[in-house]
């Protein structure tokens, strides 16, 4: 992942780009430092969830905005409408690069396509134990499968 993000990193210009991401350390978070090392300024939106959860927020974002939400992003719960943070995220974005992904990067991405932005598509296999551990918790069984769900929404229809 770490490698893909470069890539796209370098084909960006700091000065007029803003890398926004979800501001916690974990997962794609991790690109914030190699963002910071590349001279561009961070930005991260988040869920209340993760100041209320005490959840650990990346060392190398800028400005983190919190958005007033019960959930971590993504489609409402029966419902086909964003969630506040990622609506949040979706409106204020020019274009998105997903690597890999959930529920939530599908479901941001699409919302980006259909709102006529830049979206691309770069697969990526998810954390593997991190994958395990969130199963386990939801009572789901082990996952043997670990491209996540945006591979299927987004790998077929070319980014």
């Amino acid at each position: 992942m770490l490698e893909h993000a470069a890539r796209v990193l370098d084909g960006q210009n700091p000065k007029n780009t803003l890398i926004n991401i979800g501001a916690t350390a974990v997962g794609i978070g991790a690109v914030y430092e190699i963002a910071k090392q590349k001279g561009f300024t961070t930005m991260g939106i988040v869920s209340k969830l993760a100041r209320d959860e005490r959840i650990a927020l990346s060392q190398c974002v800028d400005y983190v905005f919190y958005v007033p939400d019960h959930t971590w992003g993504g489609l409402v719960p029966g419902s086909n409408r964003l969630s506040p943070t990622s609506a949040a995220l979706v409106e204020v974005s020019a274009s998105f690069v997903a690597i890999g992904g959930g529920d939530v990067t599908r479901d941001e991405a699409l919302a980006a396509r259909a709102a006529g932005k830049l979206v691309t598509f770069i697969p990526a296999d998810m954390n593997h134990e991190i994958a395990r551990r969130r199963a386990q918790k939801r009572g789901d069984p082990e996952p043997t499968e670990f491209r996540g769900s945006a591979h299927a929404a987004l790998a077929q229809s070319g980014g």
